[in-house]
């Protein structure tokens, strides 16, 4: 980080002294660009969660109707709970596979946003206002520092 002396503005808007560096700005656009893909990733696990609970649902009217027969045949029962076991499987399988996914962005996320701010802190900006920008807008080339102060965030 750099020293900053006592009549500079820490933390001041690019546009009055301050320049965001090149690699600041490539460091937020590839945050963005992983807060794009995060946001894929919720929709593939909210529509495993709507599965699950669609399957279970299934089961447990099923499980209402169980009694010598479902139906009127056994065959019926074990295809319906064949069908059902499948689609439990196959929603569990995606849910994993998108925590996972999201698991492993989330390290890529945080490594890259500590880099984004000490670029912007050895540009000069304050620890508070790097943490606090937005990436993108940053990536941009529009983000103002002076409006993300007392902004309460």
């Amino acid at each position: 980080m750099s020293a900053v002396s006592g009549n500079t503005r820490t933390g001041s808007a690019p546009g009055s002294g301050l320049a965001v560096p090149a690699h600041a700005r490539e460091l937020a656009a590839r945050l963005s660009a992983l807060f794009e893909q995060d946001r894929g990733i919720v929709v593939r696990l909210s529509g495993a969660q709507r599965r699950l609970r669609h399957a279970n649902d299934r089961l447990r009217s099923a499980s209402d109707g169980f009694g010598p027969t479902w139906n009127g045949s056994e065959v019926a029962v074990v295809a319906a709970l064949g069908e059902i076991h499948g689609q439990i499987h196959r929603a569990s399988c995606e849910y994993q596979s998108a925590c996972e996914e999201r698991r492993q962005l989330a390290v890529e996320v945080g490594e890259l946003a500590a880099g984004l701010t000490d670029a912007l802190c050895t540009a000069g900006f304050s620890r508070q206002n790097a943490r606090r920008a937005d990436v993108h807008q940053l990536a941009h080339g529009a983000w103002s520092a002076s409006s993300e102060t007392g902004s309460g965030r």
